[in-house]
Formats: structure tokens, sequence, C-alpha cells
């Protein structure tokens, strides 16, 4: 069988899409070596020129150069031609960017509904350009879960909106659960951990963390309210460090926090490195997570791994996720959010040890190997279907 994997967004620098497809590619590239079913597989992989050049993979595999942006015309047009002349039996779409004109059989992964409910807020463009990007997307994401045989999706929350949304039977939609890999790169930076802290400025600092982006269903800006409000009303000393690429939305928030006369409590670090973040994780307060929408929660699996409490939004799938291992708020509530960060602050050392406890043994179940054993097992029934 020959699997062709649309992996042009592999690469921390595409985020949540590009992370998932780093562990699936990997998962699968261990499958192709120890699985029989992965041995009987040939994989095509297109890529673009940093990964093209530095990935390495099995002999059953074949690297395909493909320098297309995404969401664009080219894409739609040139694309489908590219994977045919490869004459795969099936094709994964790691997101729903499809090209609409390609006929063959395909899986699709749908990690959120995020794009599809984004209002004029989340972009920077005029309106018109907006809406003449707009409209196409969602046309194409319509035909794309159409036109999928099965559709992978990270949460059952996730499903049932998707299953919602467009309409579709629940059979058509498989849940992968996705998973966390910080074990193995905090015991090779452990020795480093004051150096790591130094290099952000947050030694002998009490704080709590972010990382991710700041567009506007991230929900940052009352987080920021309720960080002014517990050191200014309740006489905490913390501050919120937030660490991501500097972008728009970034300046934006930049502007908000000056314009609130917040900036005294919190901390704009920029990016930071994939070996730093299971340190930043481990030495702070806990990890806040005011999304009004997300499609798993990464990010809270690699807090609570790494010994960190979790203050989240309590939304269905973060309900879903981390189930009683996590400090809950309101996330349109200001109160809400700096009521927890409080109770997290004024939690015994005994309480949190046994917290921490409790939620490592829970998320033991959340797994990228599994998840690539699952993906796997899609490709096959899906193959094998007429």
């Amino acid at each position: 069988m020959i699997i062709l994997v649309d992996a042009r967004m592999y690469g921390l620098e595409n985020t949540g899409i590009g992370r998932y497809l780093i562990q699936l590619i990997e998962g699968l590239k261990s499958l192709s070596i120890t699985s029989k079913t992965g041995k009987s597989n040939e994989y095509v992989i297109l890529l673009k020129k940093k990964y093209y050049d530095t990935l390495a993979v099995p002999d059953n595999w074949k690297k395909v150069l493909v320098n297309i942006p995404h969401y664009t015309l080219r894409e739609q047009l040139l694309l489908p031609s590219i994977i045919r002349k490869y004459k795969p039996n099936l094709v994964h779409f790691p997101h729903i960017n499809v090209p609409i004109l390609y006929s063959g059989k395909y899986v699709l992964t749908v990690h959120d509904l995020t794009m599809q409910r984004r209002g004029i807020n989340a972009s920077k463009l005029p309106l018109p350009l907006y809406f003449l990007k707009r409209i196409p997307f969602l046309l194409v994401a319509k035909i794309a879960v159409k036109n999928a045989v099965k559709i992978m999706v990270p949460s059952k929350t996730t499903a049932t909106d998707l299953a919602n949304y467009y309409n579709l039977s629940i059979q058509k939609i498989i849940v992968t659960y996705e998973g966390y890999d910080f074990k193995d790169l905090l015991t090779s930076r452990l020795r480093g951990e004051l150096s790591v802290i130094s290099n952000y400025g947050l030694v002998n600092k009490d704080y709590f963390f972010y990382i991710g982006n700041a567009h506007p269903h991230k929900n940052l800006e009352i987080v920021v309210r309720a960080i002014k409000d517990i050191n200014e009303t309740k006489k905490i000393n913390a501050i919120f460090v937030i660490a991501g690429l500097k972008d728009f939305f970034i300046e934006r928030l930049e502007n908000y926090i000056n314009d609130i006369g917040a900036s005294m409590y919190v901390k704009l670090v920029g990016y930071v490195k994939d070996e730093d973040l299971p340190i930043m994780y481990k030495n702070s307060l806990g990890f806040v997570y005011p999304s009004l929408s997300e499609g798993f929660g990464l990010q809270g699996l690699e807090a609570i791994s790494m010994g960190t409490m979790l203050a989240c939004s309590n939304i269905p799938v973060f309900k879903e996720i981390y189930d009683f291992h996590a400090f809950y708020f309101d996330p349109r509530n200001m109160e809400s959010i700096s009521g927890a960060l409080y109770s997290i602050c004024n939690m015994s050392r005994v309480d949190k040890q046994k917290y921490t406890r409790n939620a490592q043994k829970h998320i033991e179940k959340y797994s990228w190997k599994k998840m690539a054993e699952e993906t796997l097992q899609v490709y096959k029934n899906v193959a094998c279907s007429k």
C-alpha cells in the first residue's frame, strides 16, 4: 500500500499542526521498522525545503520537495497533479486545506473549528481582503470534510462539534487522542535548570506561565487583568509569563498590557526553545490556559507531566481531557480566573504533591505512540474499503 502524507506544515514553526506532524511521522517511521503492517507500506511524504533537506526517513519512504504555500490558488491547482504522480492508495491531509480538485481516496485530520468560527478581530486584513480569503476557505473546508472517507479528530468534543457543524454522521469521525513527550527532554536539561530560568529573567520570581499564540480565542487579555487583580487586591506577588513568537497579535496584547497599567505584572519572553519548555513549566506556579475554544489541549498535558498546576477554562474539551485534574474557571469572568490563581498560590506543598501524583497518573493514557498506531489502523481500514 502506498500512503502519501502532505507534511508541508511539518515543524514547530507551524505550532500545533506542525507538532502533530512531527509526532505522527516519527511514530509511522518507527512502525515502518517494528510493525508488520508498517513494513508492508510505502510512504510518500510532501515536505518544504527546510525539512526535505534535513529529515531522515527509512528505505520504504520517499521525500518529495513541494514548496507550495498553504491556502493559495497554487495549492488548489498544482497539488492534485503532484499527488497523482505517485499513485497513492491513500492520502492523508493533516489539515483542512485539501486541494478540492483531487478525486482520490483520502483521510483528513481536523484539529478544531476555530478557523471556521473566527471573526474579523482574528485577522489583520482589511475587511474586503478578509472576506476574499475567508469565503474560499469556508468552501474548501466544507468540500474537504464532505469528500474525506474518514476524519480524525483529537477529542470526542471536537468529533461532536464537527458532526454538528457540517451535519456529518458521527461514524465518519474517528478520535485519535494526542500525547506529550517531555520526559526525555527534562532529564537532559536538569543540570542547566538555573541557567534556563536566568536566560528568561525569572530567577527568584514566582510566575504563572502560558505558551502559544495570542489570537483572540486564546483569551489572554482577561488573564492579564486577573494577574493584575491578585497582585493589587489579594496581595499575591506573582507575574504572568507569556511565551510565543512576536507577531501582530502579541504586539496588540502588549499594547493592551501597557494601556491598563499591567506591564509590571506581565513578562513577554518571546520564543522559548523546545528543550527549555519543561523547565519553564516545572518552575512555574501553574500553567494558565484561558482559551474559549480548543480541539485538544496539549499544553495542559505538558504542564501536568512536569508537575505543574493547571488552571484552565471550563470548556467541554478541557473537562474531557483533564477530567478532575485542573482548576477550572469561567473564561469570561475575571474574578473566576483570579480566584483560581489565588487558590493555587495558597495550596500547601502536601496538597500540590497529591494533586500532581493524581494528575500525572491520569494523563498516562495519552500517547503519541498510540496516536500513530491508531492512525495507521485508519489507513489500513480505509485503503481496504471499497
